[in-house]
Formats: C-alpha cells, sequence, structure tokens
C-alpha cells in the first residue's frame, strides 16, 4: 500500500512531537528511538525511515524553532543597528525560539553542535551550525566588516556554544542572567573585529 505524503507528514511530526515529549520527562540520555518509537506506536525501523538517530530529531526540532525565530527576527529587524545589537537580536530570538526544549537541550547539544568551526558531514548539526554562521558573516557584511577570517568564525561558534549551554542551565528569572552574558560577549566580538570598512572602499 502505497503511503501518502500527508500519512508521512503526519508521522514524521507524530516522532517529533513524542520524541520531544521523551526527551523532557525521562532526559535525553534515557532516551532511545526504541522508546521513540514505541511511544509514537510506529516499529523502529519505520522511525529510521524518517530519522536516523536520536540527534538528527532533535536537529530537526531544533531547525524547526530556529526558523521561526529567524522570520520573527527578519520582520523585526532594524537596519540602525550596531553589529553587536544585531547578532544579540538574532541569537536571542533563536533561543526564545527554542525554550520549549530547554530541558533537554544543553545535553543534546553536547552531541549536536562541535565546538570547531569546521565542516563535520553527517552530523545532525551540521547544517544548524552552518546556517547560524552563515545568518552572522551575512550581518557582518552589511555592516561593513568583510571578509570575515575563519578564525573569527570560529571565535564567534565558541561564543555562541558557550551562551548556549550556560541559558540551557540558566535558572535565572527570565535567564536574565545569560542576556547580560550576551550583550556583554557580542560587545568585545565586535570589538574584536576592529573597525568595518566604509560602504564603497575596497
Amino acid at each position: 500500500m502505497r503511503i501518502t505524503a500527508e500519512a508521512k507528514s503526519a508521522t514524521r511530526q507524530r516522532i517529533l512531537e513524542t520524541a520531544a515529549g521523551l526527551f523532557e520527562t525521562a532526559g535525553w540520555h534515557e532516551t532511545t528511538t526504541r522508546g521513540i518509537a514505541e511511544a509514537a506506536g510506529i516499529a523502529t525501523g519505520t522511525l529510521f525511515n524518517y530519522f536516523p538517530s536520536k540527534e538528527a530529531i532533535a536537529a530537526a526540532l531544533v531547525t524547526e524553532g530556529l526558523a521561526e525565530a529567524a522570520a520573527e527576527f527578519g520582520r523585526g529587524h532594524n537596519r540602525r543597528n550596531t553589529l553587536d545589537a544585531d547578532l544579540f537580536s538574532l541569537i536571542w530570538s533563536g533561543l526564545r525560539g527554542l525554550r520549549r526544549y530547554r530541558p533537554f537541550l544543553g545535553q543534546a547539544a553536547e552531541t549536536l553542535f562541535s565546538p570547531l568551526a569546521r565542516p563535520s558531514p553527517g552530523s545532525p548539526g551540521d547544517a544548524i551550525r552552518v546556517g547560524h554562521l552563515e545568518a552572522m558573516q551575512s550581518l557582518a557584511s552589511t555592516h561593513g566588516f568583510t571578509p570575515v577570517s575563519a578564525v573569527t568564525v570560529q571565535l564567534y561558534w565558541t561564543l555562541y556554544l558557550g551562551v548556549f549551554a550556560f541559558w540551557a542551565a540558566d535558572e535565572s528569572p527570565g535567564q536574565e542572567d545569560t542576556l547580560a552574558l550576551l550583550d556583554q560577549s557580542l560587545k568585545l566580538f565586535a570589538a574584536s573585529l576592529g573597525n568595518p570598512r566604509k560602504r564603497g572602499n575596497p
């Protein structure tokens, strides 16, 4: 029997929702692909037709949350902002979009993201890393900071992962401590880039 596109989409969504619930209630390390499949009412082999690992499932959840946040950032983007203000908005919009997954993202990030800003084919989190770094470099270019060196990109990614990990465990009201860390870190990062090139200059 041929499975319709609608049925495939519904199964995929059920896997994502089931996995998110288990990651939160049972914990990241305790949740297995077999457990996700059983809770979703499908065979483990069927789950693997959609996602090769629980890391891939988590990456899909993160990707969806960040896509919504990117749209929000685009709607509210003010071209008069400084680079550090733009990066602050970009990152904080993303973290807000992932807030419902915060209970397990700290542990998931240990396997999803590499601290090295280098391609890692096959890594579930690689597309997320690449997309975020491209957004950062696009903003930097808009503000006249071009080209962005590989060392600077790696410095930024390390900064981002540090803020991400801090946010995942931050119990301050409204994650105020994360906001302060993000603000100070991005000001230092922007200052490390030096002076932007004036538009029209080579």
